[in-house]
């Protein structure tokens, strides 16, 4: 099975934790941040990539996105073969809007925890 380094697993819960902390907030865009950060993080891991998904259609359902929750169906479905095949594209954010095989740019932090031996 794919393995994260550790680094990049502890701060994967951190972001996950931050955006649940974030539901009292009124910035929902905040909670998407920290959802984004996580999905670049989990890519490699099956588990942690598909809880992603499921978080991120939680919270699109909670704003009644129907956009994004069916994008988040469909990601929901892929992301654990994605991940176990290596097939997850560096840097995606995992948002509907985003294709699901679309690479992006990864912040230089995450880049640093995902590759520490390349930092």
């Amino acid at each position: 099975m794919p393995r994260i380094p550790d680094a990049a697993r502890t701060a994967y819960h951190d972001e996950m934790r931050a955006s649940s902390s974030a539901k009292t907030s009124s910035d929902s865009e905040q909670r998407w941040v920290h959802l984004e950060r996580a999905h670049i993080l989990s890519q490699p891991d099956p588990w942690l990539h598909t809880g992603n998904h499921i978080a991120m259609f939680a919270l699109a359902v909670r704003q009644r996105d129907r956009r994004e929750a069916l994008g988040q169906i469909v990601r929901i479905i892929v992301a654990a073969p994605g991940s176990l095949v290596g097939r997850a594209p560096e840097g995606n954010t995992g948002r509907a809007a985003v294709g699901l095989r679309q690479t992006m740019p990864t912040p230089p932090d995450l880049a640093a925890l995902l590759h520490p031996a390349a930092a």
